[in-house]
């Protein structure tokens, strides 16, 4: 799953990116490179089950990020760059909110809301552009052909084609199953999920709850398919620097539990929809990454392809009660390894022993 990281001139997306992916690249104003890096998905539960199972391996899940040039109508313009949106299946937008007078604003001042609507409204005008085409050619073969899936994808365009000229993305139309899967080979941009990055200065870094909560529950309150997570660039890249041990001594000096790059990178993996099933044994402890509501049997094509064309049935406990209980033995004393079908959803933070053919 990739999340692309956009915004505007100046807002720390390159410093974040790198702090994220630790994939470190020097980046000039004006440039048109795009920037792959991944990200381990933050995960407690991992630790623990190590400590039992004592792995060779540990292996986290995982969120790919793509760090984009500035965002503008003349990137927009761009058909290699518009491609590279329409690819991801998220954006991450980082807003600025930290002052510096050695880092000047394109616009003159800082104004998050205003710079959310800048993009927004350029997103949104380059998914004109494709519906009007689009609707444009439809309108000439519905003359030429009766075909009843032409005049619904047309009706659903002109619907479109409503909220976008009212300045309303398209992640807040109200689209049924059939309607989602007409539209979904068009990849519009504003369709996508958002993440805003609120980006603070180090003096505000002690209030990073206080501002997702102040954006969550104000200005972007009620905005389907978006979250919020705040960071302070300044302190993440220098607690990036810092040994493991001394982390949370530094975090604890700004009044922090968790570091903001951690919330944001489980905002994101949220925001897409994802959870993370766990597998554990001496080998290797592993999250798997899977949509949430998925059966066992789905579960078990993540790990194996093989695994699901022959699964019989899925070994299932929740994470705590394995570690509780010191293992799989002890569960099977007390009867808590409990075995499910194909259709069992799975659960974040089950474990799973799969069986096969």
């Amino acid at each position: 799953m990739k999340t692309a990281i956009i915004g505007l001139p100046m807002v720390g997306k390159t410093s974040l990116f790198t702090i994220l992916t630790g994939a470190h690249q020097e980046t000039r104003i004006g440039s048109t490179a795009v920037h792959v890096g991944v990200a381990k998905v933050p995960d407690a539960r991992l630790e623990e089950l190590a400590k039992l199972f004592e792995p060779k391996k540990v292996t986290h899940a995982s969120v790919e990020y793509v760090d984009m040039p500035a965002i503008s109508k003349e990137s927009l313009r761009d058909a290699s760059y518009v491609a590279s949106l329409r690819v991801v299946d998220a954006f991450a937008q980082v807003l600025r909110l930290f002052e510096d007078d050695t880092i000047p604003h394109e616009r003159g001042s800082l104004d998050p809301l205003r710079d959310l609507e800048d993009v927004e409204t350029e997103l949104i005008l380059s998914d004109l552009v494709v519906i009007e085409k689009r609707l444009e050619r439809l309108d000439k073969d519905r003359k030429k052909i009766k075909n009843p899936e032409l005049d619904r994808e047309f009706e659903l365009l002109q619907k479109c084609k409503a909220a976008v000229d009212a300045n309303q993305p398209l992640r807040e139309l109200e689209l049924g199953p059939d309607d989602e899967k007409r539209i979904r080979g068009f990849q519009f941009l504003s369709q996508k999920p958002m993440l805003y990055v609120l980006n603070l200065g180090e003096a505000d870094a002690p209030k990073l709850h206080d501002k997702e909560r102040e954006y969550r529950q104000g200005p972007l309150a009620g905005r389907k398919q978006t979250a919020v997570a705040a960071i302070c660039g300044k302190v993440e890249a220098e607690l990036a620097e810092l040994p493991a041990a001394e982390q949370k001594e530094y975090m604890a000096s700004y009044g922090l539990s968790e570091s903001g790059l951690e919330r944001l990178i489980t905002a994101t993996y949220s925001l897409l929809g994802l959870m993370s099933f766990l597998t554990a044994g001496e080998d290797e402890v592993r999250a798997w990454t899977i949509p949430f509501h998925s059966t066992a049997v789905k579960a078990a094509g993540a790990i194996h392809s093989d695994f699901e064309k022959k699964f019989i049935r899925a070994e299932v406990v929740n994470w705590k009660s394995l570690v509780d209980l010191g293992g799989y033995a002890g569960l099977r004393e007390k009867g808590m390894l409990r075995l499910e079908g194909k259709e069992y959803i799975v659960k974040d933070g089950d474990v799973l022993v799969i069986r096969h053919g």
